[in-house]
């Protein structure tokens, strides 16, 4: 595989996209490479079960977010492209392995992710320390970044993952109040806000990340943005929704930069300290920046 030029979306092209939604693949050498420590690892990434348009420049970066839980969630959102069959068993030694693949890599900053496990007893907060707790073990010097599901914000399964100590807690409210039911599975939007601001209240420095394009207009992104920064997150990403399955829900709306740039402006306006806002953005986009902007 060499560089070339891909379009955000195994949909064909009977879908045209802006010209400034386009990215480069990663080479042939780096992909293999990346992909070849993540076999032996047995671990997964949202990189490529969440289709996302920056594996090419990050992995040529030598940085990835790991996915732990498994490869399939037990909600179906309408925007999600990961998928929903039955959960598999949880691996216990795949902390060890994350951590390992973490020194591999030799990363400075490692993101971690998860499907949510609604299946699990404890939601999955045990096995989320425990990844937390090897990856620092093993890399004392590497910051770590968790993206978390809900945990149906319950303060006793957040506080487990709070007492690993991650130095980023991030979950997403992906889109507005009024879309929410439409768009999210289970997950509510002030449920969302509480998980943030609980977090918040363990003394944890909050992140949290919203997509646009859905059918929202710019006073309920504002709003959105808003609620999220009144939670006590300092961080914020905000990027463009690109249907990856034909069985997702469609695009409303393509933003331009210049819109994605005013929006930025607004979240700054409200003293959000780190803001990634534009049309390739993603949750952990450019995370190394927003945590050296925090600590």
């Amino acid at each position: 595989m060499g560089k070339g030029i891909i379009k955000m979306s195994n949909i064909e092209n009977k879908e045209k996209k802006p010209h400034w939604l386009k990215s480069r693949l990663p080479s042939a050498h780096i992909y293999s490479k990346i992909k070849s420590s993540l076999n032996d690892g047995c671990l997964n990434t949202i990189c490529e079960s969440g289709k996302c348009p920056n594996i090419g420049e990050c992995w040529a970066a030598g940085t990835a977010t790991f996915m732990i839980l498994g490869n399939s969630c037990t909600r179906n959102c309408k925007f999600c492209a990961v998928d929903h069959s039955k959960p598999e068993p949880v691996s216990h030694d795949e902390a060890q392995k994350l951590a390992e693949t973490v020194k591999k890599f030799n990363l400075k900053h490692c993101v971690i992710t998860s499907v949510t496990r609604d299946d699990l007893p404890d939601k999955g907060a045990n096995h989320w320390a425990d990844c937390i707790k090897k990856t620092r073990l093993l890399n004392p010097n590497t910051t770590i970044e968790v993206l978390t599901p809900d945990f149906n914000a319950n303060p006793e399964l957040i506080k487990i993952v709070a007492d690993a100590n991650p130095n980023i807690f991030s979950h997403n409210i992906e889109t507005v109040e009024r879309l929410t039911p439409f768009i999210r599975s289970v997950a509510q939007y002030r449920r969302s806000l509480e998980v943030l601001s609980i977090a918040h209240s363990m003394g944890l420095n909050i992140k949290s990340g919203i997509m646009i394009g859905l059918g929202e207009n710019i006073t309920e992104i504002h709003d959105t943005i808003s609620d999220i920064r009144k939670t006590g997150a300092s961080i914020i990403t905000i990027g463009q929704y690109m249907r990856p399955h034909y069985d997702n829900v469609a695009v409303s709306k393509y933003y331009t930069p210049d819109e994605f740039l005013e929006i930025k402006k607004y979240a700054l306006s409200l003293g959000f300290r780190h803001v990634e806002s534009g049309p390739l953005v993603r949750s952990s986009y450019h995370s190394i920046e927003a945590i050296s902007n925090i600590i």
